[in-house]
């Protein structure tokens, strides 16, 4: 064995190796505590993105409700929005190319609804479109009394084919009228 054995590359390489162990642990240490800064950081967007996400939802929903709401308010007829109802009712009889005349609209005795009568005239298919359109409006109707009479068709000099003409008149109540 060799007695010059070389004592500053032992020591050398011991320094090393401390160092290296202490670098090591620093370095680990670091991270370490990054993880648990990134953990905390995470946490928190997490909580942000899930208040974000919240915020969305409930806009969504304002906005659902906000619809329903104007579509439910469109189901009842205030004493100060009668006129829209009556232009609705005017609107259906143009899309059904039949003629339409308000004879009169009251209010009930106990104020509870709204009575509409109405004339009608046109043909008898025209008429029941009418009939069946006003049912199926947005309101709370209930029809008191419906009459429809046909007229007789006069047949002039010309041979030609007329369509019989029906006139009829509608009893109304209007049951979602609020005062």
């Amino acid at each position: 064995m060799p007695k010059d054995f070389p004592k500053i590359q032992l020591v050398l390489t011991v320094l090393f190796l401390v160092i290296s162990i202490l670098a090591f642990f620093f370095f680990w240490r670091a991270i370490n505590n990054n993880n648990q800064e990134t953990k905390l950081e995470e946490a928190e967007w997490q909580r942000e993105s899930s208040r974000a996400s919240e915020m969305r939802a409930l806009e969504s929903t304002f906005k659902m409700v906000d619809r329903e709401r104007s579509e439910l308010g469109t189901h009842f007829a205030k004493s100060s929005d009668i006129v829209p109802f009556l232009d609705t009712i005017e609107a259906l009889a143009k899309k059904t190319n039949t003629g339409a005349e308000f004879v009169s609209v009251n209010i009930t005795k106990d104020q509870s609804g709204l009575l509409v009568e109405i004339k009608v005239s046109g043909t008898f298919d025209s008429i029941y479109k009418f009939l069946t359109l006003l049912e199926n409006s947005p309101y709370e109707l209930v029809f008191n009394g419906v009459e429809i009479h046909g007229q007789a068709v006069v047949e002039g000099e010309k041979k030609s084919i007329k369509l019989p003409q029906w006139n009829g008149v509608f009893r109304v109540k209007l049951l979602s009228f609020i005062q």
